[in-house]
């Protein structure tokens, strides 16, 4: 026989939804705050009614002492059973409901009771404090049981104690008026209850839908991973709320923005400063994988609102892919000077050959002279007029890609820039950027020419890139340095409207400033201004000729 499967304990505990948790919780206080509000009422109610009886009894001994006849019958009459004074206080205690009124001697002798047996026998209580000229209120027990006492004096017509009437409630009544209250008080507490456990209800159902009937342990479960999530994948995270204010930034976020803890609180604006990133994270910009420039990083950022009225956005870092795109198109831009040069090569050396089978051996050694000088001139023209090396390579280089386009690129006679620039590879990325777009304005047009020209002031440098293209229009001179514009279709690698962007981006943090207006004879310049973007010359490297070079520029 298979062994009997134990039974299954019956375990109890707390629910494990939040909805149930807050629910039981919030009940229980309402139960329990009903219970105690009952039970403090209930307390004082009781000795409130234990005074009100007892200020009754006194009030009804305090009348019937002060009736005219009483102090003389008690000296004149016998404790007796129809005597004047058992009459007059049966009549009281019938009149006003007491439980009894007993008038007694200065000796503490009954001359009136409910039971006639006990009239003419001494008191069961104590009456020292009556018969002293007090007037005492007390809760006592006698010989008809427990009852609210009231005592007063009798006096004479000399003011002289010749006796003291003693009033009871009976106990009981006092007791049933208690109990007689509590269903009512009840009542008031059920209903309370009621409302309070309604209340409860709806405030849980609301912590229901917006906690999505999750159990609390789940909810600590998500906040855990939320942060473990935030705080570990390479996207910057930053969250607004209703107001458009940061609630909330991941460590990505800090590194791509350049921003700290203090922004929280603060508006995109407030923290980032006026521009295309406080304009998208605000949600003036829409759109999807929008493109921005903060400081040397170009971003791609997305917008998402949330439910209570908010904001997600999310930030990832292209700047490297940017860079390799347009490393790409500069090794694209080579392949075709190459290309271009090997078919000028081939055609050259087909002349060459026939020159030579002609026996044409002076024109021959002309011609290849002429071919070799004019590259070395061009080159030497670059160099000697642009002593950084990288600059003075990518000069050259432009100009091959130009002449394969059609387009003459020329360096202008006033230009001179000293090997002591503090940022090279940001020089390089201006003057790409600026003749890359001059190179694209002019291809295809007639008479295609793009000037380039770099001077010095003292330590500043200026750049100007002018071209022969249709020029760019007055209410357009700013725009077209806001990131992401452009007029070109986007390549598939990458996107546009980034290069004049980077470029004043670049300027402006060096100080300088990034212009553009219309060139005189058509077209457009771009005019780049680098204060403090040479190096302080080396008095031990100063060449010998310095006087010269300050005569060319």
């Amino acid at each position: 026989m298979s062994p009997t499967p134990p039974a299954r304990r019956l375990r109890l505990g707390l629910p494990k939804r939040a909805f149930s948790q807050v629910l039981l919780m919030q009940v229980a206080i309402a139960a329990g705050v009903a219970v105690l509000v009952t039970g403090l009422f209930l307390a004082p109610l009781s000795k409130q009614l234990d005074r009100e009886a007892m200020h009754r009894a006194l009030a009804i001994a305090q009348t019937t002492a002060e009736q005219p006849r009483l102090a003389e019958d008690l000296r004149r009459t016998a404790p007796t059973v129809d005597g004047p004074i058992q009459q007059e206080a049966e009549r009281i205690r019938k009149a006003t409901d007491a439980e009894y009124v007993v008038v007694m001697d200065w000796r503490g002798v009954r001359w009136s009771h409910t039971d006639v047996r006990q009239i003419a026998g001494p008191v069961s209580t104590y009456p020292g404090d009556a018969l002293a000229g007090e007037q005492v209120m007390e809760i006592d027990s006698g010989t008809l049981g427990r009852s609210a006492r009231g005592k007063v004096p009798v006096r004479d017509a000399k003011g002289r104690v010749v006796g003291a009437v003693s009033v009871g409630i009976k106990y009981d009544s006092v007791r049933s008026e208690l109990f007689s209250a509590i269903p009512g008080l009840l009542a008031y507490a059920g209903g309370a209850l009621a409302v309070g456990a309604l209340a409860a209800w709806l405030i849980s159902r609301r912590v229901q839908r917006q906690t999505r009937d999750l159990a609390f342990s789940d909810i600590s479960a998500l906040l855990a991973e939320r942060e473990a999530m935030l705080h570990g994948i390479r996207e910057g995270v930053v969250a607004l709320d209703r107001n458009g204010r940061v609630r909330l930034l991941n460590d990505e976020a800090h590194r791509l923005l350049g921003i700290d803890d203090s922004a929280v609180g603060c508006s995109p604006d407030e923290a980032l400063g006026a521009g295309r990133t406080a304009d998208i994270l605000a949600g003036r910009v829409t759109g999807t994988d929008l493109l921005t420039v903060r400081g040397q990083r170009v971003l791609v950022a997305n917008r998402m609102p949330t439910d209570d009225g908010g904001a997600v956005a999310t930030l990832r870092d292209r700047t490297e892919l940017e860079q390799l795109g347009r490393e790409l198109d500069s090794t694209r831009g080579l392949i075709d000077a190459l290309r271009a040069q090997d078919h000028e090569h081939a055609n050259r050396m087909h002349t060459v050959l026939g020159l030579l089978e002609l026996e044409m051996y002076d024109d021959a050694v002309e011609f290849v002279g002429e071919v070799v000088g004019d590259h070395r001139a061009t080159a030497e023209q670059v160099t000697e007029k642009i002593q950084d090396p990288l600059l003075a390579a990518l000069l050259v280089g432009k100009a091959t890609v130009a002449a394969e386009r059609g387009v003459a690129l020329w360096v202008a006679d006033r230009t001179w820039l000293p090997d002591r620039l503090v940022d090279a590879r940001g020089v390089v990325t201006i003057v790409g950027n600026l003749v890359d777009n001059a190179l694209d304005a002019v291809a295809g047009t007639l008479h295609a020419r793009v000037e380039v020209e770099l001077r010095t002031e003292g330590r500043t440098a200026v750049l100007r890139v002018r071209d022969t293209g249709p020029g760019v229009p007055a209410e357009q001179h700013e725009v077209i340095f806001t990131d992401g514009w452009s007029t070109k279709e986007p390549p598939a690698h990458r996107r546009r409207g980034i290069g004049l962007s980077l470029v004043r981006k670049l300027a402006e943090r060096q100080g300088g400033s990034a212009t553009v207006r219309q060139a005189n004879g058509g077209g457009a310049e771009f005019t780049v201004v680098l204060p403090e973007a040479l190096a302080e010359p080396a008095p031990s490297r100063l060449p010998t000729d310095t006087p010269v070079k300050e005569e060319s520029r």
